[in-house]
C-alpha cells in the first residue's frame, strides 16, 4: 500500500477509539466492496430482529437500539450516503414487519419517524437518477 493511503487510513482511524480494528478491518477488506459489505450489515441486522423479544416490549426496545447502534456504526464506517440509505430503508422495513406497535408505542414510533425522516432527508442529497431508484422503496415506508 502506499505510504499516503495508510497516513489517511490511520487520520480516519484515529476518530474511532473503540471501534478503530473493525474501523481497519473495514478500510482494508470491505471498502472496495460496497455491496458485499451492504449485505453484510444487512444480514447482521436481519439477525438482530430475528431475535427480537415480541413478547416484552420493553427488551425488543433494547433490541431495536442495539440494531440501530450497529447500523450506525457500520454507516459511519461506509461514510457514504448510498450505503447509509440503503442501510437505514432496510432498518424501517425490519422496524415495519416486526408486528411491534410503532403508531401506540410513543418511543418506537419516535424511532421509526426519526430514521424515516432521515431516510428522506438522505435522498435528497443523492444525485436524481439514484433518488428515482430508491423512491418506491421509501415510498412502501411512509
Amino acid at each position: 500500500m502506499p505510504p499516503d493511503l495508510i497516513a489517511r487510513f490511520l487520520i480516519r482511524m484515529a476518530k474511532f477509539k473503540t471501534e478503530n480494528k473493525e474501523f481497519l478491518s473495514y478500510l482494508i477488506y470491505k471498502a472496495y466492496d460496497q455491496q458485499s459489505f451492504i449485505e453484510e450489515i444487512k444480514e447482521e441486522i436481519n439477525q438482530q430482529f430475528k431475535n427480537l423479544n415480541k413478547k416484552n416490549l420493553y427488551l425488543s426496545k433494547k433490541t431495536i437500539r442495539k440494531a440501530l447502534k450497529t447500523t450506525n456504526k457500520y454507516i459511519k464506517f461506509s461514510g457514504e450516503k448510498q450505503t447509509e440509505l440503503e442501510l437505514l430503508i432496510h432498518f424501517c422495513k425490519k422496524m415495519r414487519a416486526s408486528g411491534l406497535p410503532l403508531h401506540h408505542g410513543k418511543v418506537l414510533g419516535n424511532m421509526y419517524l426519526r430514521e424515516y425522516n432521515r431516510v428522506k432527508k438522505i435522498l435528497g442529497t443523492l444525485h436524481e437518477d439514484l433518488q428515482y431508484d430508491y423512491v418506491d422503496e421509501i415510498k412502501k415506508l411512509s
